[in-house]
């Protein structure tokens, strides 16, 4: 059965969800891949916001590259965090374009509800040769 919520709706719910957890500690425990990948791709991005959030970071960045390399870098003292594997990474991606609308390169905002707050991200998405980079950019 098809969910109905749309993926905006659903990655706040994993905020809310997840928000007294280690998102860290949570993102490394999802090395391996779900049979639902739409529904890892929201939590690993919920994490990856929490993160954010939690540390303070200015960034947080994915990359994936032709043969399905995957690195995630965050921004504060630049870290590298427990990266998705590939099929996720792409379900990461794929959520973050269905849900901006943006198709091969662009920037927009995102305001993402969490709890009784909100928090604005910029998000920049860019396709090239096979090579995919997903910034979320904290405000």
């Amino acid at each position: 059965m098809r969910e109905m919520r749309s993926l905006h709706l659903r990655v706040q719910e994993m905020c809310d969800c997840y928000a007294t957890t280690d998102p860290l500690a949570e993102m490394a425990k999802m090395a391996g891949e779900s049979e639902d990948l739409q529904e890892s791709a929201v939590k690993w991005l919920s994490l990856a916001i929490l993160h954010g959030i939690n540390s303070h970071a200015e960034k947080i960045a994915i990359f994936r590259d032709e043969e399905g390399g995957v690195r995630v870098r965050a921004e504060y003292h630049t870290a590298e965090l427990p990266p998705p594997s590939d099929k996720i990474a792409q379900a990461v991606i794929a959520a973050v374009r269905d849900i901006t609308h943006i198709e091969d390169k662009g920037k927009l905002p995102l305001s993402v509800g969490i709890r009784d707050s909100s928090i604005d991200l910029e998000v920049k998405l860019k396709s090239k040769h096979g090579k995919e980079k997903l910034k979320l950019k904290f405000k």
